[in-house]
C-alpha cells in the first residue's frame, strides 16, 4: 500500500496534526496485509516538520518496521527530519530515493 502525503497536505507541520493524519490513515493500516508493505511518498511535500515526523512516522515504524518504506524527494525538510528521527530513537528506516 503507497499512501500518498500530498493528499493530506503540502506542508506538513504541528505535532497535533500528525496525530490526525495518522488516525485518518488507521483504518487502511488495519487492514493492510502482514505480507505487504507499506509505503510513504514524499513527492510534492514542501514543508515536513520533526513534530508531525515524530507522530507520524514513528508510530508507523514501530508497527510496520521492515515493512515500512520512505519513497523520499530532494526537499530539504523531508531529508533532515528523516534523518533527525533516525538520531533520535536511533534506528533507520528503508528508503528509496526518487530524486528527480
Amino acid at each position: 500500500m503507497r499512501l500518498e502525503l500530498k493528499k493530506i497536505n503540502s506542508s506538513l507541520i504541528s505535532r497535533q496534526a500528525g496525530k490526525e493524519a495518522l488516525l485518518a490513515f488507521r483504518p487502511l493500516l488495519i487492514a493492510l496485509p502482514k505480507n505487504e508493505f507499506l509505503e510513504i511518498d514524499f513527492e510534492g511535500i514542501t514543508t515536513f516538520s520533526p513534530s508531525w515526523g515524530d507522530e507520524f512516522l514513528t508510530p508507523l515504524h514501530e508497527e510496520f518496521s521492515d515493512r515500512l518504506i520512505l519513497h523520499l524527494t530532494d526537499n530539504l525538510s523531508v531529508k533532515d527530519t528523516i534523518e533527525l528521527l533516525e538520531h533520535m530513537y536511533g534506528y533507520a528506516f528503508k528508503k528509496n530515493f526518487n530524486y528527480k
